[in-house]
């Protein structure tokens, strides 16, 4: 989809992973892509025919060995942020209930953190604003 301005609307879903200590799973992005050595959520861009929840499911299978269900994921809140060649999209959901130990499949580092230690972390302009939201859930 293209903004009258010509740019793309790039939906992309995101989870906050929480674990039972109450810390969020963050990813460094690899060398080699947009954003590289930034901290992130971990999701992905939504696929043509996809909702954000099969997107999540997938994507967490696929970035970290994951495994989750649509109703183990809550929404939480979004962002919406201008980049110069595309406006993002991006709905952020909870998840407390997954199976599996998260490994960094493609190449990227994890880590568990605090919400109100994750301002420690460089993160995209998309993604630090919703930590506001995590440190008033958590």
């Amino acid at each position: 989809m293209l903004k009258p301005d010509g740019r793309r609307l790039v939906l992309v879903a995101a989870c906050a992973l929480i674990d039972a200590d109450g810390r969020v799973l963050i990813a460094q992005r690899p060398q080699g892509k947009q954003l590289a050595g930034l901290w992130e959520f971990p999701g992905g861009k939504v696929e043509p025919g996809e909702t954000p929840e099969e997107c999540l499911i997938r994507e967490l299978r696929e970035e970290i060995g994951i495994e989750t269900k649509v109703a183990c994921l809550a929404p939480l809140t979004f962002a919406s942020h201008s980049y110069d060649d595309f406006h993002l999209l991006m709905p952020l959901y909870v998840c407390r209930r997954f199976e599996g130990i998260a490994m960094p499949l493609e190449g990227q580092k994890l880590k568990w953190v605090r919400p109100r230690q994750m301002r420690d972390y460089p993160m995209p302009p998309a993604d630090a604003p919703l930590i506001p939201a995590l440190i008033d859930l958590l």
